[in-house]
C-alpha cells in the first residue's frame, strides 16, 4: 500500500480529484487530497496574506499530523511549487514527487520565473480594486475550453469549485536548499492536448537531481487531466508507486 497526497493547483480545490482519488483507493492505496488555504472548505481563509508559504505549511502540517511516510506527493500546475518546497522540509517522508502538468521551480524561483505568463495575471489584478487576488482564467473557445475541459457538463461542475487565487502565491520563492531533496525521485506527467498561447513548458533535463534518467509521461488531453482522463492518470500514478 502506498500513500498518495494529491495537491490541487491555482483556483481549484480538492474536489478536482473526485474522479481520480477513488481509483487509487480501489487499488488498495491511501489517498489524501486537502484543499489548500483559501479554497474549498478553507475558502473563508482567503486573504492577501495567503501565499506559497501558506500552502507549503498546509501540506507539511498534514504530512506530520497524519505521520505520513513514503508519500507519493503529486502537485498539479501551480502546486509544483508547493510540493517542491514541502518536500524540501520533510524529504525523509517523501518517496516520490510527481509534477502533473506543473510548474517545476529551481531554488529561489517564483511562479513567474517558472511560468512567465503569470506576470500578466498579476499586472491585471494590480489594476483592480482588489490587487491581491486573481480571478479564475476564463473559458476559451474549443479546443482549449476551461483549463482544458471542453465537455459542457464537466465545465459546469468545474466552475462550481473555482475561486480567486492570491497574488502572493505567485510572488513568493520556492525553497529547495535541502541536499536530501535531490535524492527524492521525480516523475513528470505532461498534458499534451491543446494549450493556450503563452503557456510554455520548461524542458525536463535528461537527468533527475539524483542522477538517474528523468521519467516523463504524457496524456493526450488538456490541463485538468484529473477531470478529463482520470482512469489514464490513475494508471500512471499507480505505476509511479510500483
Amino acid at each position: 500500500m502506498s500513500t498518495y497526497l494529491l495537491v490541487h493547483g491555482a483556483w481549484h480545490d480538492a474536489r478536482c480529484w473526485d474522479r481520480t482519488a477513488p481509483l487509487l483507493e480501489a487499488a488498495g492505496h491511501r489517498v489524501f487530497r486537502p484543499s489548500l488555504t483559501g479554497y474549498g472548505d478553507k475558502a473563508h481563509l482567503l486573504g492577501p496574506e495567503v501565499g506559497l508559504d501558506t500552502h507549503v505549511e498546509d501540506v507539511v502540517r498534514l504530512i506530520e499530523d497524519e505521520d505520513l511516510t513514503d508519500v507519493v506527493l503529486v502537485g498539479h500546475s501551480y502546486a509544483g511549487l508547493v510540493i517542491s518546497s514541502a518536500a524540501n522540509e520533510v524529504p525523509e517522508r517523501v518517496a516520490h514527487l510527481v509534477y502533473l502538468d506543473a510548474m517545476v521551480p529551481e531554488h529561489g524561483e517564483t511562479a513567474v520565473d517558472a511560468q512567465p505568463v503569470t506576470q500578466h495575471l498579476i499586472d491585471a489584478a494590480a489594476a483592480t480594486d482588489a490587487p491581491w487576488r486573481i480571478p479564475p482564467l476564463p473559458e476559451l473557445p474549443p479546443p482549449f475550453g476551461l483549463f482544458g475541459v471542453t465537455d459542457p457538463a464537466d465545465q459546469e461542475w468545474l466552475r462550481g469549485m473555482l475561486s480567486d487565487h492570491p497574488v502572493r502565491c505567485l510572488q513568493q520563492p520556492a525553497c529547495l536548499d535541502n541536499p536530501s531533496l535531490r535524492q527524492v525521485p521525480r516523475t513528470h506527467i505532461h498534458c499534451v492536448g491543446a494549450a493556450p498561447e503563452g503557456i510554455v513548458r520548461r524542458p525536463v533535463p535528461a537527468l533527475q537531481p539524483d542522477g538517474t534518467p528523468s521519467r516523463v509521461r504524457e496524456l493526450p488531453t488538456g490541463h485538468d487531466c484529473m477531470i478529463t482522463m482520470p482512469v489514464e492518470l490513475s494508471e500512471l500514478l499507480l505505476d509511479v508507486a510500483g
